[in-house]
Protein backbone atom coordinates (compact mmCIF):
# COMPACT_ATOMS: atom_id res chain seq x y z
CA UNK A 1 0.00 0.00 0.00
CA UNK A 2 2.66 2.09 0.60
CA UNK A 3 4.00 1.99 -2.43
CA UNK A 4 0.54 2.60 -4.35
CA UNK A 5 0.39 5.74 -2.41
CA UNK A 6 4.19 6.72 -2.98
CA UNK A 7 3.70 6.61 -6.90
CA UNK A 8 0.27 8.44 -6.82
CA UNK A 9 1.92 11.25 -4.54
CA UNK A 10 4.90 11.43 -6.70
CA UNK A 11 7.04 10.96 -4.09
CA UNK A 12 5.92 13.00 -1.60
CA UNK A 13 5.61 10.94 1.53
CA UNK A 14 7.18 12.88 4.12
CA UNK A 15 4.17 15.49 3.26
CA UNK A 16 1.58 13.19 3.61
CA UNK A 17 1.83 12.66 7.20
CA UNK A 18 1.71 16.21 7.77
CA UNK A 19 -1.32 16.36 5.45
CA UNK A 20 -2.76 13.51 7.74
CA UNK A 21 -2.26 15.35 11.18
CA UNK A 22 1.03 13.08 12.13
CA UNK A 23 3.67 14.46 13.62
CA UNK A 24 5.31 17.56 12.15
CA UNK A 25 9.03 17.70 11.82
CA UNK A 26 11.26 18.15 15.06
CA UNK A 27 13.09 21.74 14.63
CA UNK A 28 16.71 21.98 15.69
CA UNK A 29 17.52 24.04 18.75
CA UNK A 30 21.40 24.95 17.26
CA UNK A 31 19.65 25.33 13.91
CA UNK A 32 20.16 29.06 14.42
CA UNK A 33 23.77 28.73 15.18
CA UNK A 34 24.43 26.67 12.36
CA UNK A 35 22.73 29.08 10.06
CA UNK A 36 25.34 31.94 11.32
CA UNK A 37 28.29 29.56 11.06
CA UNK A 38 26.92 28.38 7.54
CA UNK A 39 26.82 32.49 6.74
CA UNK A 40 30.03 33.21 7.81
CA UNK A 41 31.93 30.70 6.19
CA UNK A 42 30.21 31.77 2.93
CA UNK A 43 31.46 35.21 3.25
CA UNK A 44 35.25 33.87 4.25
CA UNK A 45 35.10 31.88 0.81
CA UNK A 46 34.12 34.60 -0.93
CA UNK A 47 36.78 36.81 0.37
CA UNK A 48 39.37 34.51 -0.37
CA UNK A 49 38.02 33.99 -3.52
CA UNK A 50 38.13 37.37 -4.62
CA UNK A 51 42.06 38.05 -3.14
CA UNK A 52 43.11 35.31 -5.37
CA UNK A 53 41.69 36.95 -8.30
CA UNK A 54 43.10 40.23 -7.20
CA UNK A 55 46.23 38.43 -6.85
CA UNK A 56 45.97 36.74 -10.09
CA UNK A 57 45.39 40.18 -11.99
CA UNK A 58 48.23 41.55 -10.00
CA UNK A 59 50.03 38.47 -11.70
CA UNK A 60 48.71 39.43 -15.39
CA UNK A 61 49.93 42.55 -15.31
CA UNK A 62 53.06 42.21 -14.30
CA UNK A 63 53.41 40.06 -17.80
CA UNK A 64 51.27 42.37 -19.84
CA UNK A 65 53.92 45.16 -18.56
CA UNK A 66 57.41 42.75 -19.33
CA UNK A 67 55.33 42.52 -22.59
CA UNK A 68 55.06 46.03 -23.03
CA UNK A 69 58.46 46.89 -22.11
CA UNK A 70 60.44 44.13 -24.36
CA UNK A 71 58.46 45.63 -27.34
CA UNK A 72 57.95 49.24 -26.32
CA UNK A 73 54.17 49.04 -26.45
CA UNK A 74 52.48 51.81 -24.48
CA UNK A 75 49.40 51.25 -22.61
CA UNK A 76 46.06 52.05 -24.10
CA UNK A 77 45.42 54.72 -21.64
CA UNK A 78 48.69 56.35 -21.75
CA UNK A 79 48.74 56.77 -25.88
CA UNK A 80 45.03 57.94 -25.70
CA UNK A 81 46.30 60.77 -23.16
CA UNK A 82 49.17 61.46 -25.37
CA UNK A 83 47.21 61.88 -28.41
CA UNK A 84 44.40 64.09 -26.31
CA UNK A 85 47.35 66.28 -25.46
CA UNK A 86 48.55 67.00 -28.57
CA UNK A 87 45.33 68.06 -29.69
CA UNK A 88 45.21 69.85 -27.29
CA UNK A 89 48.39 71.31 -27.47
CA UNK A 90 47.64 71.98 -31.46
CA UNK A 91 44.76 73.70 -30.32
CA UNK A 92 45.77 76.53 -28.03
CA UNK A 93 47.17 79.13 -30.73
CA UNK A 94 44.40 78.37 -33.20
CA UNK A 95 40.98 79.99 -33.88
CA UNK A 96 39.86 76.71 -36.26
CA UNK A 97 39.42 73.00 -35.32
CA UNK A 98 42.39 71.40 -35.95
CA UNK A 99 42.47 69.10 -39.27
CA UNK A 100 42.02 65.47 -37.40
CA UNK A 101 38.92 66.68 -36.10
CA UNK A 102 37.55 67.34 -39.74
CA UNK A 103 36.08 64.05 -41.61
CA UNK A 104 37.81 62.14 -44.30
CA UNK A 105 36.28 63.52 -47.37
CA UNK A 106 34.58 66.59 -45.81
CA UNK A 107 35.76 70.02 -46.30
CA UNK A 108 38.68 71.41 -48.53
CA UNK A 109 40.92 68.81 -49.80
CA UNK A 110 43.91 70.45 -51.31
CA UNK A 111 44.83 66.68 -52.86
CA UNK A 112 41.58 66.39 -55.16
CA UNK A 113 41.98 68.81 -58.42
CA UNK A 114 38.12 69.22 -59.21
CA UNK A 115 37.18 69.46 -62.90
CA UNK A 116 33.52 70.58 -63.55
CA UNK A 117 31.32 68.73 -65.71
CA UNK A 118 32.11 70.91 -68.89
CA UNK A 119 35.66 69.60 -68.84
CA UNK A 120 34.52 66.38 -68.39
CA UNK A 121 32.24 66.93 -71.29
CA UNK A 122 35.18 68.73 -73.50
CA UNK A 123 37.45 65.50 -73.17
CA UNK A 124 35.59 63.75 -74.86
CA UNK A 125 34.73 65.58 -78.10
CA UNK A 126 37.16 66.13 -81.30
CA UNK A 127 39.55 68.37 -81.44
CA UNK A 128 37.86 71.17 -83.36
CA UNK A 129 34.75 70.86 -81.34
CA UNK A 130 37.09 71.47 -78.32
CA UNK A 131 39.15 74.44 -79.80
CA UNK A 132 35.90 75.78 -80.30
CA UNK A 133 33.93 75.37 -76.84
CA UNK A 134 37.73 76.68 -74.80
CA UNK A 135 36.86 80.28 -77.09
Amino acid sequence: MDFVMKQALGGATKDMGKMLGGEEEKKDPDAAKKEEERQEALRQQEEERKAKHTRMEADREKVRQTIRDKYGLKKKEEKEAEEKAAMEQACEGSLTRPKKAIPRGCGDDDEEDEESILDTVLKFLPGPLQDMFKK
